[in-house]
């Protein structure tokens, strides 16, 4: 009858930790599964890249670039790939851009022959705002597209 044991004290103590870590584990495990996404109009921001449409025009003489936001949602920002032969670089459009965005039936207009000589094309992707106040910045797929 001279059988030890640990005491029933520490048993429940050590039990406790290792569910708290198990539980830390699978809490971190999941939270690098699931992306938290930024929400504009009630969707996912992502989404609300498709409802964004916009005319744009450059003049090679003048080299003004035109933006109408013909789209619901404001374009917050606006990048510019500019693509030479054999590499690109994206610049992000500044100037006279309104500080709240450009909102539906908006127009901005830019001198930005500096900026793009010796390109053949320029890509413009729009930016969003979240509600989170976070900016995303839409896939090339809807951006507009300028031979030049």
């Amino acid at each position: 009858m001279n059988k030890r044991g640990i005491s029933p004290v520490i048993a429940t103590v050590l039990l406790i930790a290792m569910v708290i870590v198990i539980g830390l584990i699978v809490f971190l495990w999941f939270r690098g599964i699931v992306q938290e996404e930024g929400t504009k109009f009630g969707k996912n921001v992502k989404l609300v890249c498709a409802d964004v449409k916009f005319d744009a025009s450059y003049s090679d003489s003048t080299g003004i670039l035109s933006i109408v936001n013909t789209g619901r949602p404001p374009i917050y920002r606006m990048k510019m790939k500019i693509s030479k032969e054999g590499s690109h670089s994206t610049k992000e459009i500044e100037g006279d851009w309104p500080a709240l965005g450009l909102n539906q039936g908006g127009a901005f207009s830019e001198n930005i022959n500096s900026e793009i000589s010796g390109a053949n094309k320029i890509t413009l992707i729009p930016v969003l705002m979240s509600k989170e106040k976070k900016a995303y910045i839409c896939e090339e797929q809807y951006g507009y597209k300028i031979e030049i």
